[in-house]
């Protein structure tokens, strides 16, 4: 059966069954260089402070929890596998210097309008734990009235009283990692949690006036089918989250050790997973859901669908948001920022995060300043995935470019989305279709000058 929604066919996603970058900076993680180093983000911080280089953006936070008591053999995230609880005080140590070299830099009482705790799976920390840290965060930083608060949530690892604590802290937006309610499928990815408790979790969260609540879900994992995964889209139709986040797996087992666990006879065949992709955005249609972008759904009273529909949507590492473009602080292993037109990257293990923050230097290993160029190709590519158009003039009045000379030849390679139907283009700027709209990434990447240049060099998810 070929299943369809605004023009978008089996066929369609097949033919798109292709590899790129998720676009949650541009340029993309894998062109960050070790020659950026932490004095290059002391100095960033420091011209951000005194306003040399531009007026400062609004500010946000992200705030890496390495740690999970159990693997999870499909994650490609960064993470500490660990039952011992006792190493995430040390942590927490290790963060309060990177903190407060971050307010040596700044100043304190920066105001943030939005916090993000990921991982690995925040709700490791005790609830103690949890106060510390943002009593910490609290001291260093203002916390805006009304900002966005969110915090991944392993829901084997809460209760309604592990809730209450989230409230009060200020958390208003809870994202709950489900993955797949079918059994069978959570014992092949050794990740087993009841409906019934999830069910439970909702229903708690929302009698404590959280504002948001999103779902994480995952196609094309072992010993899932079509039909498996209907079962599962219907019971999360009846959960109602207010988000749904929809990604497809990839399995890279010779990039990630967990999913070397994975026996790969038991994945869906590749027309398996475009079924199970087409009969989600069918199904998740039907339920009311607005395809907001980027494998993201949202009722239509939520922040982000109106966001949406009011053409202010923005992109960070994240992933969409509603927030105008800010600055974002990446505090803990791994974590990514920005400030201004420059990217860092922390380092990727424990021990070197730990011994930069004991020598007093900032543990970024890597990052990039962005060129010129890199900058007039962010602002369209931005453009592009939030708002799904570009206007020729904004782009040559903010960067004193002609836009037909500047991108003769991605104008040119634009045409074959054209002649697909997925994007027009008129005397004032580009507009991505709404059959295109699923496809943003494809768009996009014509605009990618490093992706074009080298095609070889990163592997990168699907982009449907």
């Amino acid at each position: 059966m070929n299943f369809a929604v605004n023009g978008v066919t089996d066929d369609l996603l097949r033919k798109f069954d292709i590899s790129g970058p998720r676009y949650t900076s541009f340029p993309t993680a894998d062109r960050f260089v070790e020659a950026f180093t932490a004095d290059d983000y002391a100095l960033a911080l420091a011209q951000r402070r005194s306003g040399v280089a531009a007026r400062p953006l609004p500010l946000s936070l992200y705030v890496h929890i390495p740690f999970c008591e159990s693997l999870c053999y499909y994650c490609a995230c960064n993470k500490i596998i660990t039952k011992h609880h006792d190493r995430s005080a040390s942590y927490l140590r290790y963060l309060s210097r990177e903190v407060d070299l971050h307010v040596e830099h700044m100043g304190v009482g920066q105001p943030i309008s939005q916090l993000h705790l990921g991982g690995g799976t925040p709700t490791f920390l005790s609830d103690a734990e949890l106060r510390e840290l943002m009593a910490m965060l609290g001291r260093s930083f203002t916390l805006a009235p009304g900002g966005e608060y969110s915090i991944e949530v392993d829901p084997r690892t809460v209760d309604a009283a592990r809730l209450d604590t989230l409230a009060q802290l200020g958390f208003n937006r809870l994202s709950f990692g489900v993955q797949d309610f079918d059994p069978a499928v959570q014992q092949a990815v050794h990740r087993t949690q009841p409906t019934e408790h999830v069910f439970a979790l909702v229903e708690a969260a929302r009698a404590r006036g959280f504002e948001s609540i999103n779902v994480d879900l995952i196609y094309g994992l072992p010993r899932q089918s079509p039909e498996s995964f209907d079962r599962t889209l219907a019971q999360v139709n009846l959960l109602r989250p207010d988000r749904i986040a929809l990604y497809a797996y990839a399995h890279l087992p010779q990039r990630f050790k967990p999913q070397r666990r994975i026996a790969a006879r038991e994945l869906p065949s590749g027309a398996a997973k475009v079924s199970m992709l087409s009969r989600s955005l069918v199904a998740l249609g039907q339920a009311g859901y607005v395809y907001v972008g980027m494998d993201h759904f949202a009722l239509p009273g939520d922040a982000l669908a109106i966001a949406k529909r009011q053409g202010r949507l923005h992109r960070n590492f994240q992933g969409y948001s509603t927030q105008p473009d800010c600055d974002l602080i990446g505090l803990g292993v791994s974590s990514i920022g920005r400030i201004g037109a420059i990217y860092s990257q922390n380092a990727k293990t424990l021990e070197e995060y730990c011994d930069s923050l004991d020598q007093g230097r900032f543990p970024v290993v890597r990052g990039l300043a962005m060129s010129r160029d890199d900058l007039v190709r962010r602002a369209v590519i931005m453009a592009l995935m939030c708002q799904g158009h570009v206007q020729f003039e904004s782009i040559e009045l903010a960067y004193l470019v002609e836009f037909h000379s500047y991108f003769a030849k991605e104008l040119e390679a634009l045409q074959n989305l054209i002649d697909e139907g997925m994007v027009t283009t008129d005397a004032s700027g580009i507009q991505v279709t709404a059959q295109g709209w699923f496809f943003v990434r494809a768009v996009a990447m014509v605009f990618d000058r490093y992706l074009q240049t080298d095609r070889t060099r990163a592997q990168f998810s699907k982009i449907i």
